[in-house]
């Protein structure tokens, strides 16, 4: 038996509680893995507080969480890994627990802990998605509403990376570590238009909003096209013409080799806020919902 983090009905952090389970046998293509470390992504606070059950109707218990990485202990038919290998990806089944299986397991180097090699997955591929919808090329203006959350942050530096200029609305206190990786920093809240205008004189050429804050009407009018702007986190996309992105790990999934490869060689820096105990999966979940996080929170079974 093992210990898995579960919920059986929608409601407050204190819905989730460990309990015990027979671990789970991988299927073809897939490997088990003694969990290391399991990220904490805001859509796991979305699907256990039943926001998300229209879209993702759940089918209790629900054990949450979609990235992990660990070491291989078993391996179904036509998986690429093998027993013993340190790897990282998107789970099938949930995170939150002490085994898990992965899906397409991507080699851990050794220089990638196991907190980012757990919390690069979602984020990493979320980010890069975008960038490649939103088809922004070096030489254009990028403005990265959210730009110090996880998510923001990584599409921040790819960006820069790639030659692009980038404006990033942060709170105060985040500035200096946005300015740091090539950005420019604006304040968010009230008269960020001006702000941001003030920054980019030549004007902004595509928006991606991570943030969900309520930016998406300003935001059009600043690029003057609704295609040129995609959301993540507002769900009120459509009202303004603007794209909702959301994908599998399959879309982007691509990308994630190589954001491993980057991050274990200190080029994609991705910041680890707190970690807990698996049992703590809760304080975790209540800890994100009044935002007192600055980089991701990961449970370590």
């Amino acid at each position: 038996m093992s210990t898995t983090i579960t919920f059986s009905e929608y409601g407050a952090p204190e819905v989730l509680r460990p309990t015990e389970v027979t671990p789970p046998q991988p299927g073809p293509g897939q490997v088990r893995i003694k969990v290391k470390a399991a990220s904490v992504n805001p859509l796991d606070l979305k699907t256990r507080s039943g926001l998300m059950a229209e879209v993702i109707p759940a089918r209790f218990p629900v054990t949450p969480g979609l990235d992990a990485a660990g070491v291989v202990d078993a391996v179904g038919e036509g998986a690429d890994a093998a027993v013993g290998d340190e790897v990282l990806g998107s789970t099938a089944g949930g995170s939150y627990s002490e085994y898990a299986l992965l899906e397409r397991p991507v080699a851990k180097p050794v220089a990638l802990s196991w907190e980012v090699a757990a919390s690069l997955v979602t984020v990493g591929q979320t980010a890069s998605r975008v960038l490649g919808q939103l088809g922004v090329e070096a030489g254009r203006t990028l403005l990265v509403h959210g730009a110090a959350g996880s998510v923001g942050v990584i599409a921040v530096q790819l960006a820069v990376a790639h030659g692009i200029t980038v404006i990033g609305t942060v709170g105060e206190h985040d500035t200096e570590r946005l300015t740091v990786l090539g950005a420019t920093a604006v304040r968010y809240g009230d008269g960020w238009v001006e702000r941001v205008k003030a920054a980019a004189p030549a004007g902004v050429d595509f928006v991606f909003d991570a943030s969900g804050a309520g930016v998406l009407a300003d935001s059009v009018a600043l690029t003057g096209d609704p295609a040129k702007v995609i959301t993540i986190a507002d769900m009120s996309a459509a009202q303004h013409g603007v794209r909702f992105s959301a994908g599998s790990a399959d879309q982007g999934g691509q990308a994630l080799p190589e954001l491993v490869q980057l991050a274990a060689a200190g080029k994609l820096t991705l910041p680890i806020w707190r970690t807990y105990p698996l049992a703590e999966a809760a304080q975790a979940h209540a800890d994100l919902e009044a935002h007192r996080n600055r980089g991701k929170a990961v449970l370590l079974p």
